[in-house]
């Protein structure tokens, strides 16, 4: 009986007759049926499962070139011809998987799956050339968490960082979510290496100048995570604390496109993550409060809809800056008490489809914040709404100012 040839040079010369002989295709499926585990992880398999596995991507790929990518558009079949390859490569993939899940469970062969799986692994950085790969390396990366995605962090950064650096919106959203995903799994000493945080942090930045709502809402969420581990990371590297922190540089940004913003759906988006930022950076918000004392002002002015996001957001920022910045606020009672009042009444006189609901929770909200003014004047707000309740006759606001004037 003629010993079997190794399974290096068979998955080696089944790779070079892909292209030649399509067929070839089946027979290798067929194979890695029979395979028995210890015979295809042999020394030199995992590199030529990397060479087979480049092979079959390669294979499964559409043209290149624009106008093979037209005849494959226009001709008879031939589109269809492109999707049974795909198919037909993808069921070789799961049974190789499959193969390699299977030797993970024979204790002599478990160290050898590693560096196959490692090799075996779709070659994103082709994903142009068949747009489906980023929805399943999305689709795998989302599936892995804590602590596994650390081992595998070194493939799945520059993909993600692909994906989100391109033209298309929708491409740029999925990028910024794989990189929110490898935030929250990936522990911060790991992300820091190398840098790799820092480069995520200014992919990330470049984007805030977008005018897209759905790819703001990814990249001020992923943000919020990362700029903890930066910050971390910092204090570790020096001892005197920079002037400014990367929550600094956002925050200073997020307002320069806040104030003159005027489209309802990047108003909503700014105004409820705001919050969030103000309780990042606790009292050192004193050093944005100019520019975001006119950002609120602007906001409370301006009703955005039956729901009120925007507003409901910047009560909320008014909020916290109040509780974290006290000290700074007596000499911003006189602005900001016009612009709360005058909010007041517009809520209560707006004839408009603003559910009930919403219209108690900024009325309640509003309330709250003027409680907060009060107390950390020493008791101002109160003087000075004396005469606006002796002469308001609409009950809703006098219950408004009711409730400042009797809290203690």
């Amino acid at each position: 009986m003629e010993p079997q040839p190794p399974a290096e040079r068979v998955l080696r010369r089944l790779g070079q007759l892909l292209p030649e002989r399509p067929g070839v295709l089946t027979e290798l499926g067929a194979l890695l049926e029979a395979a028995e585990p210890r015979w295809l992880l042999g020394p030199g398999s995992p590199a030529a499962l990397g060479e087979l596995a480049a092979a079959l991507s390669a294979f499964a790929a559409l043209p290149e070139r624009e106008q093979d990518a037209a005849e494959l558009r226009d001709g008879d079949g031939a589109y269809e011809a492109a999707a049974e390859r795909a198919a037909g490569v993808g069921r070789v993939f799961v049974r190789l998987l499959a193969k390699l899940e299977a030797a993970e469970a024979e204790e002599a062969l478990r160290s050898a799956v590693e560096p196959a799986l490692r090799r075996v692994a779709g070659h994103a950085d082709t994903w142009k050339r068949n747009p489906a790969t980023k929805h399943v390396f999305s689709w795998a990366l989302l599936h892995v968490t804590r602590p596994w995605l650390c081992q595998h962090l070194e493939r799945v950064l520059p993909p993600s960082l692909l994906i989100s650096d391109d033209f298309q919106e929708e491409n740029k959203v999925l990028g910024v979510r794989c990189l929110h995903h490898i935030v929250l799994n990936v522990p911060g000493a790991d992300l820091c290496q190398f840098n790799r945080a820092q480069v995520v942090y200014h992919a990330l930045y470049n984007h805030l100048y977008s005018r897209e709502a759905p790819l703001i809402q990814a990249v001020l969420l992923c943000l919020l995570d990362l700029l903890p581990i930066l910050e971390r990371a910092q204090r570790q590297q020096q001892q005197q604390p920079r002037p400014s922190s990367p929550c600094d540089e956002v925050l200073q940004l997020v307002l320069t496109h806040m104030e003159p913003e005027h489209r309802l759906a990047l108003r909503r988006v700014y105004a409820k993550t705001l919050p969030a930022f103000v309780q990042r950076l606790g009292i050192l918000i004193a050093r944005h409060l100019k520019r975001l004392e006119r950002v609120i002002l602007g906001y409370l002015e301006v009703s955005d809809g039956p729901e009120e996001e925007a507003r409901l957001g910047i009560l909320e920022t008014l909020q916290c800056t109040i509780e974290h910045a006290w000290p700074r606020m007596p000499c911003r009672v006189p602005v900001l008490l016009k612009a709360l009042l005058k909010m007041i009444w517009d809520v209560h006189t707006d004839q408009g489809s603003t559910p009930e609901p919403v219209r108690a929770a900024l009325l309640q909200r509003a309330t709250e914040c003027l409680i907060l003014l009060d107390r950390c004047s020493e008791g101002r707000v109160k003087i000075l709404l004396e005469g606006v309740y002796s002469c308001c006759e609409e009950n809703r606001v006098r219950e408004c100012i009711r409730k400042v004037q009797e809290n203690t």
